[in-house]
């Protein structure tokens, strides 16, 4: 071992007995190479080479490099962008016997070369034998191998010289780079397949590729075309273990691909890849991550589908009926295909953009917050009642056109999930598979179709309808209980008038009775304000007494120009002083009874105060909600009527439901409730409040 220690002093001492030490240093520490399979090391040669002259082409290269759309940016200019600014010789040639035998054929008196170009062009060579007679390569057609051996033997006889071919071999990036005209045969044959694929569309690999792939190609492209090889590239990080290491089997902490798609399927691995970050940023491969997006994307998307399945088959719809005019379907139809043609504008600009975890993030939050967790809850009961109609088949021409035109936004990521759901839904006439259907396009018709003033409508209700969740959630107040009355402080007219058109929609979504709207914001918080001393401490000195009362007295008025303008003016000692809003700490306390939620131009207050009435409805709610479970852990149809018997109820319990029986009735389809002592039918213990009741369900043929 060339490394082992020792080995040095006995170089040294070699080459001072043979008059050759330059200087005598043992104590030179330097990092020595490795094999990185076999971790031995490795012995470097001075070798001859064959080189490609490559800085005669640097400035052709570094130009055509900034015609191609990379991604990062960064890698182009960066990392590949110093390669070209630095680039060096290729050395072509290697000293090994399998591989591309290197073209060049050089004269014994090592003058002269020759370059062969073409199997044409070899068959104006000789044949040497070993007992040195020759015969013409031409008569040998059937016999031509273009590697080692075959090639050694071959001989030129020009200009009263002979030629024999140089023994080394062509690296093997070399015929990576190629690979653009080296497929087609190219220029032998198929110029014009040639000229229509060439540059490439689009390429991707590693990080490592840089300096080779990417550079090959480039390399080769710009010397024989002057042309970049490829117009857009994507390029791969490395996948690390879930602690950030590189996977290694000596490690033991390898993951093998094929045993992730076995058992979470090849789609949501996919998906995992593109949208937990971009390709280009190293990943910590955690198999949590691959359930998080099963259990967050792919279970909801399932779920819609199979919702709209079970419906649709109960009510044979088939897809073909006549269309429902879109000025006639409800708002929420019409907003939820303007958003599905907003999100494929998106999804189409990012995928264009070689930008696809945004595509995938903003196609996986579509489907999520917008399909499923607000068009199809907010709709359910369109799709439950018995009776046919406009309405309940506007809301089946809508769902189905969601997830026909989805399957189709997800196919390149997803494509075998897309297919099952494509494969179900078609129609007869449309093509066999969703990967034979264009890619959807925004045509008149989808322009039409969206309504931006609808979407921010929708939004703005979405938004406070998350505010007000998180506000109940904070006060442990459970959405089931109703609450009285919602109170909005809003600046913008445009906001105001927003929330008063979806003011329905938003008091069903957090369950209050009203909304209201109040002109001074305080009305529903009181502010105050206090010295930041970290800042004012270095301006002020010893006036920070002073001036510390002064802001703790603000009023109203002056809090809220510090708020809007970012200053107000002061007197101290009779001197006008300016403080801005890094000066002066603002905090804001909710009125009594109210929960609240400020922001720039916006402060939303929700009433938290109880009355019998309330908690009434509470209880109700409460009630349906076990029902309805019971109703599937029971395996009752969905359309099943059913009767009800209620035991070990306390009285304020039997009251609320007996008050709110006909609410109860119509969300579980009941036709009786029975308050008896003993069980009857599938009998369920539940909680409620604080007490244990009896229920029973018996289905009512």
């Amino acid at each position: 071992d060339h490394t082992e220690e020792g080995v040095d002093k006995d170089v040294v001492i070699g080459l001072k007995k043979r008059n050759k030490l330059y200087r005598n240093s043992f104590d030179y520490v330097h990092s020595y190479p490795h094999c990185w399979r076999t971790d031995n090391p490795i012995i470097y040669y001075a070798r001859e080479s064959w080189f490609i002259n490559s800085p005669h082409y640097k400035n052709n290269m570094v130009e055509l490099n900034k015609t191609i759309n990379w991604n990062p940016k960064e890698i182009g200019t960066g990392r590949f962008g110093n390669w070209l600014d630095e680039v060096k010789e290729w050395s072509l040639s290697r000293d090994r016997y399998w591989g591309t035998p290197l073209p060049l054929w050089v004269s014994e008196d090592k003058e002269d070369i020759i370059a062969i170009g073409s199997i044409e062009e070899l068959k104006n060579g000789l044949y040497e034998n070993d007992d040195g007679s020759v015969k013409p390569i031409s008569a040998m057609s059937n016999e031509i191998d273009l590697h080692r051996p075959f090639v050694d033997k071959i001989i030129f006889k020009m200009n009263g010289k002979i030629y024999r071919r140089t023994p080394e071999i062509i690296d093997v990036w070399f015929d990576s780079g190629s690979m653009p005209f080296a497929q087609f045969h190219y220029p032998f044959e198929n110029k014009a397949l040639f000229d229509k694929s060439f540059p490439a569309d689009f390429i991707a690999e590693g990080i490592d590729q840089t300096r080779g792939w990417f550079y090959t190609l480039h390399n080769i492209a710009t010397v024989l075309f002057n042309k970049p090889a490829f117009k857009n590239i994507i390029v791969n990080e490395l996948i690390l273990d879930k602690d950030g290491q590189k996977m290694s089997k000596s490690k033991g902490n390898v993951v093998f691909p094929m045993e992730m798609m076995e058992k979470y399927g090849a789609d949501a691995l996919r998906w995992y890849f593109i949208a937990v970050s971009p390709p280009w940023i190293p990943k910590k491969f955690d198999e949590n991550g691959i359930q998080e997006i099963i259990r967050k994307f792919f279970t909801t998307l399932i779920n819609v589908y199979s919702f709209f399945v079970l419906y649709a088959n109960i009510d044979k719809y088939s897809g073909s009926e006549e269309q429902i005019p879109m000025d006639k379907r409800p708002e929420i139809d019409r907003w939820i295909l303007s958003r599905l043609y907003s999100v494929t504008e998106t999804a189409r600009k990012h995928l264009d953009d070689y930008e696809i975890t945004k595509a995938a993030r903003a196609l996986s939050d579509y489907m999520i917050d917008d399909v499923s967790n607000w068009y199809v809850r907010r709709n359910r009961r369109r799709f439950w009642k018995s009776e046919s109609g406009k309405d309940k088949l506007a809301a089946y021409q809508t769902l189905y056109e969601v997830l026909m035109v989805f399957s189709k936004l997800i196919a390149p990521i997803a494509p075998f999930i897309s297919e099952e759901i494509y494969l179900n839904l078609k129609k007869e006439d449309e093509p066999e598979s969703v990967h034979l259907c264009t890619f959807p396009e925004i045509t008149d018709r989808e322009k039409r179709l969206k309504d931006q003033a609808l979407e921010d409508r929708m939004g703005m209700a979405q938004k406070v309808v998350s505010i007000v969740r998180a506000l109940r959630n904070d006060q442990q107040i459970r959405v089931r209980q109703p609450l009285s009355q919602l109170s909005f402080f809003v600046k913008s007219n445009q906001q105001k008038d927003d929330i008063q058109q979806m003011k329905q929609i938003i008091c069903e979504e957090v369950n209050v009775k009203m909304i209201k709207f109040v002109d001074d914001e305080n009305d529903l918080v009181v502010k105050s304000a206090k010295p930041n001393f970290k800042v004012l401490g270095a301006k002020v000195g010893k006036l920070m007494g002073q001036l510390g009362g002064v802001i703790k007295a603000f009023n109203a008025q002056q809090i809220n120009e510090i708020e809007m303008d970012g200053h107000t003016n002061v007197y101290i000692d009779g001197h006008e002083m300016k403080l801005t809003d890094d000066d002066v700490e603002i905090t804001a306390q909710p009125k009594e009874n109210l929960a609240v939620y400020s922001e720039i131009g916006l402060v939303i207050g929700l009433n938290l105060e109880l009355t019998d009435e309330l908690i009434e409805e509470g209880l109700a709610r409460e009630f349906v909600n076990r029902v309805q479970n019971f109703r599937r852990e029971a395996g009752f149809d969905v359309t099943d009527h059913i009767i009800i018997h209620v035991g070990d109820i306390p009285d304020n319990m039997q009251k609320a439901i007996s008050n709110q029986k006909a609410y109860i009735c119509n969300e579980t389809l009941a036709d009786e409730i029975k308050f008896e002592g003993k069980d009857r039918g599938t009998v369920f213990d539940t909680k409620i409040e604080t007490d244990t009741i009896k229920i029973g369900l018996i289905k009512n043929s």
